[in-house]
């Protein structure tokens, strides 16, 4: 029983390995640059062990950009203020696998808007305004925006924005086309 056990944890490790080279891969070269040899040398494998474990580079890439989609219990002037620390760090590998990809990779481009409209409709649910939708997507494609731009354009005045700036000038720009309700107003005003 002890060898069945270290060979499903061996085979576990293996797997593990195989997708963090994988996000790390999608990231750097987005799918269609990305070879499973090049996730396999990073992960220091066989070439068919990343098959043996995925079946394909398609459904491993589907797996590498999985960003889950849990909705925090939490307002959303406070939601959207980590939202906007997460996003203004360097992106994690799914993000940027998904971002770089997502123009020219259907299976990018499903998993971004699948995210995106999920992202859409939980805002919007936190609000009774009749432009509830709309706002959602402008705040939602807001961020976005700004990943692209800060991320992957690295535009000269997204690059060093200080703690300063992000409070007084970027949290209150995302919230800014949510309509303040009980439920979503700030502790404090964001002027």
């Amino acid at each position: 029983m002890a060898e069945h056990t270290g060979r499903a944890a061996k085979r576990e490790a293996t797997a593990r390995r195989i997708l963090d080279a994988a996000r790390a891969e999608f990231a750097e070269h987005g799918l269609q640059a990305t070879t499973v040899r090049a996730i396999a040398r990073r992960a220091g494998v066989d070439p068919s062990l990343v098959l043996q474990h995925y079946g394909s580079k398609d459904k491993l890439f589907a797996l590498a950009i999985n960003l889950g989609t849990e909705w925090p219990d939490e307002d959303v002037a406070a939601h959207l203020a980590r939202v906007l620390d997460v996003r203004l760090d360097e992106p994690s590998p799914q993000v940027r696998a998904l971002v770089r990809s997502m123009l020219t990779a259907p299976e990018a481009t499903s998993a971004m808007k699948a995210f995106l409209d999920d992202r859409t409709r939980n805002l919007a649910a936190t609000t009774d305004d009749p432009d509830a939708d709309l706002r959602a997507a402008l705040t939602v494609t807001s961020i976005l925006g700004l990943v692209v731009a800060r991320h992957f354009l690295r535009l000269d005045a997204l690059a060093d924005i200080s703690d300063e700036q992000v409070e007084r000038i970027v949290r209150p720009w995302a919230g800014a086309a949510m309509p303040e309700t009980p439920g979503n107003a700030p502790d404090e005003p964001s002027c």
